[in-house]
This record gives C-alpha cells, structure tokens and sequence, in this order.
C-alpha cells in the first residue's frame, strides 16, 4: 500500500493543509477559511481534513508534518516582547490540533500517526522547488517573518532523486520586507498580512513622490536591512500630508528595490539560472515583473504565502519532486464544465460565475470558482465592482490563450507565460478592452495552455464566437468571505447577487 503524508499550516493565518503520497502524487490541497467560512482562518478543522482524508484508507497515513518549529517560533516571539500569554496556544504541535481539530487528534492518537516539523523557510523552499520543473534552482523566499528568516536563499538540487537544499544567506528578524510592506498597509488604514494587495493596486493611481524619504527613514543602505523594528506598525501620522496613493506608489516602489537586491545577491551565487520563488511577498506581482532582470526562467508555485507550506512542509518530508501538472487540488463539485451554459449567459448577461470542478489551491480564482465577464464593453468593470462591492480603484485580471498573450500583452522578461496571474503586463489595446487594464495601462495576466482544462475548452470556445481569446477572471466571493467552496456556497452568492453560477 502507498503511504501518505499530511502537511499542516495552521496557527498564523490562512490555514490550510495538503496530503500526498510517497509516489510523489498531490492528493489534495485546500483551504481551512473555505469550510469555516472565516476569511483567513488562523486554525485547521475537521471539515477540512476530513474532505482531505476522504481520498485515502486511514492507515496509508505515514505521518503528519507541521509548517514551521514552534518552540523556535516562540522563542523569537519571547524575543520580540509579543509572547506574553503562555497558555492561550500550545507548545505542541499534536496539541495544536487537538485544540483546533479533535477528530482529527483522535485519529492520530488511535492509529500512532508520526508527527514532526520542518522549519518554515524550509517548507516555503520545498513548496516551490519540488513542484517546479527544474532539477537545480536558486530558490528565495521573502516573508513577514517565519521563526527567525525573513529572507533566504537557497541551492537546490536533486540528487538520486532526492530534494538537497543549501542555505546560500539569510537575513533574520527584525530586517523584514514584508513586515515594512504590512506596516504601510496599516498605515493607509488597511488590514496588515490581509489586504497588502489592495495597496499593490493603490500604488498604480500614485507617483513614487516619497520613495527616497521612506527608504532614508527606514531602510538600510544595502536595501537588506531596515532602521527600526517595524512589526508594531509605523506612526500613524508619518507623511501625514501626503495622498495615500502616492504613499501606496511610493512604498511599492522602495519594496521593488528591495526586493531587487536580494535577487541580485541571489544571483551572485551563481548556482543557477533558474529562479524558485517563494514566500507571501512573492505574491507581489507588480514586483514580479522585474525578476528576469536577474534569471532566465522563473517559477512561483501558485500558493507562494503560509497556506502554500503546508504543501511544503510534506514535500520537504518526503524529499522527493511532486507530480504538480495544475492548483486545482480542493473540494470537487463534479461534472463537465459547463462551457455551453457560461457563453449562453455571457450571450445575454455579459457576467457569469462558474463553480465547477476542484477548488483552486491559492488566493487567486483560476476559473473553477470564478466570475467571468466580457472585457470589451465600457461598462463591464463597474458592474464587476458592484457585484463585488469592491473599491473601484482595483483592477480586474484577463484569462487569455496563452499562445495569444504576446498579440495582446508585452509581457515582461522571463515572463512568456504566467498560468497563475503571477505577473503584470503592459496591455497593447487598453480602449479595446478596458474591463481589464489598470490605470497605469498594465494587466494581472492569466495564461492557459491547450491542457484540455474546463477554462481552455471556454476560452476556444469564445473565441471561436466572438473572435476575442479572453475574459475577465475575478475570485467568485461575497464580500468579506473566502472563496465559493462548494455548490451551497454558488447558491447563497446567487441568491445574494442575482448573478448565475454554472456548474
């Protein structure tokens, strides 16, 4: 019988877990905020693991692998002043889930399942680089904080077939990109390690009026390092006179730089040509526009942040490459895609969801659970954004044949593809298709091979009827609440929204 590894990331935010077998074959990936229902739920439960288990007999399971080292956790949050409750979360990792999902504990308990810890750079590493399609990679990751690293870059390798990964550098706590990143996030009155990516979009409408006056306040002359500790947060009135956009375009615009010396420091390594990346700032993808200027090739797993390590924290277990062909990984709402029934409501509505097939296994709809709209008509993007009762400074992402990107969008160096909307791209209609094009003329583009997927069959499809190879793709979600899970949850956003979900 093959064995299975279950990984675990739970306790911080977006919980999530993910279950392979020693074949090296991704079982399944999901989320916990998609069960409970609570946006970026901290903690596991049992519906989740229980959906997970499903796929395999109890006793396959070999062991179950935590995300990160708690004990070294908590002794950099002693450190750092924050641990100051010793009893409000456990020391354990078994504790830990028998806290948050006792079913679950009991099981462990009952079958003598294995449990252990990889640290948390350490799965980031492994997330990125055994699901990536090179047999040696320069692999960085670049977070708010894992136990002690910010920032580390890593040699990897295989080696008769087994994962080996060198620590190349490492910067620690407090030198943190993403901490800066979060704290300008709550200074402009966002939610920190929640909606960094509302000031990402913020951050087109600006001028970079203040970079220098940031980067003289908090950043070290290297770019690696910061002047003060910025995990409280900085001063609420700091540039108090400025637009928040310009602060929003600003901090962008410093944290590229950043991050571009780190790539830079990488690359100097020479270990290869080839770029993992990994980590929640990886999920920056205005930044990530630049890092051809550093590799040749490039490869973010589609759930680069926490949730992603749960992956991670199995493969670095397992040590072997992972059979990844897509981040369709979730709960399944069986069936065909429903192609004929999502043109006849484009036909008519101009907007469609669609919930169909494995939910997405990351932050971003990639046309299982996603709501779909024509990108061509003036009128598109606010009827999107009153649906979504969202900001209307945001901009909404295309879904292209990816054979047809280069027609439509100058995509950046190294960045020829981009399945997961991983990267911007300068759109070359904008008056063309204006539902998808940012206010500084860029686009988040989702590229989709002829890999017989449901949102391929659909994009031919539309375009064989319209003659246009895209759509805009947006997260199917009711405000304030993770993405559409299963058909209850498409239910509750049609009765809400008044708009179709086909499955």
């Amino acid at each position: 019988m093959t064995t299975t590894i279950l990984g675990i990331s739970s306790g911080f935010h977006d919980a999530a877990v993910s279950l392979i077998n020693t074949d090296g074959e991704i079982l399944f990936a999901g989320h916990a905020e998609r069960y409970s229902k609570v946006k970026h739920d901290r903690y596991i439960n049992d519906d989740l693991i229980s959906d997970a288990l499903e796929r395999i007999p109890i006793g396959s399971l070999l062991e179950v692998v935590y995300y990160e080292n708690i004990y070294k956790k908590k002794a950099r949050q002693l450190y750092s002043g924050q641990l100051t409750d010793f009893t409000s979360e456990p020391f354990s990792v078994y504790a830990h889930i028998k806290k948050y999902a006792p079913v679950f504990a009991q099981t462990i308990y009952d079958y003598c399942i294995q449990v252990s810890t990889v640290d948390h750079h350490q799965s980031h590493a492994a997330a990125g680089f055994q699901t990536s399609p090179y047999n040696r990679a320069t692999v960085v990751v670049i977070d708010a904080i894992g136990e002690w690293d910010t920032i580390s870059i890593w040699g990897a390798q295989y080696n008769n077939n087994q994962a080996v990964y060198k620590k190349l550098w490492s910067q620690k706590y407090p030198h943190s990109i993403g901490l800066l990143y979060s704290a300008f996030t709550k200074r402009l009155g966002l939610r920190p390690m929640d909606e960094e990516y509302i000031l990402m979009g913020m951050a087109g409408w600006g001028e970079p009026k203040y970079t220098v006056d940031i980067h003289d306040r908090f950043v070290g002359y290297d770019y690696l390092t910061l002047q003060d500790n910025v995990h409280v947060g900085i001063n609420d009135h700091y540039l108090s006179d400025a637009k928040d956009f310009d602060i929003a375009c600003s901090i962008q615009a410093e944290a590229e730089s950043m991050i571009g010396a780190v790539m830079r420091k990488a690359a100097d390594f020479a270990w290869s040509d080839n770029l993992v990346y990994m980590g929640g700032v990886a999920l920056n993808c205005s930044a990530n526009r630049l890092l051809g200027a550093y590799f040749n090739n490039v490869w973010i797993m589609p759930n680069p942040g926490d949730a992603g390590s749960s992956l991670g924290a199995a493969a670095f277990r397992l040590k072997r490459r992972l059979n990844w062909t897509n981040a369709y990984l979730g709960r399944d709402i069986p069936g065909p895609y429903p192609v004929n029934d999502i043109l006849n409501e484009l036909d008519s509505n101009k907007i469609v969801g669609v919930a169909s097939g494995c939910a997405e296994f990351g932050p971003r709809a990639l046309g299982n659970r996603s709501l779909l709209a024509d990108p061509r008509g003036p009128e598109i993007k606010d009827r999107v954004n009153e649906i979504k009762r969202r900001q209307k400074f945001r901009p909404f992402a295309p879904v292209i044949l990816a054979e047809m990107a280069d027609q439509y969008f100058d995509m950046p160096p190294g960045w020829d593809r981009s399945p997961y909307m991983q990267t911007v791209a300068l759109c070359k209609y904008p008056t063309k298709y204006p539902a998808i094009v940012h206010c500084d003329g860029t686009s988040r583009v989702q590229t989709v091979e002829a890999d017989g997927s449901g949102i391929r069959q659909l994009l031919e499809a539309w375009y064989a009827r319209t003659g246009c190879p895209m759509l805009l793709n947006t997260s199917l979600n009711i405000r304030g609440e993770p993405m559409v899970n299963d058909r209850a949850d498409a239910d509750r956003f049609e009765q809400l929204y008044k708009v179709k979900v086909c499955s």
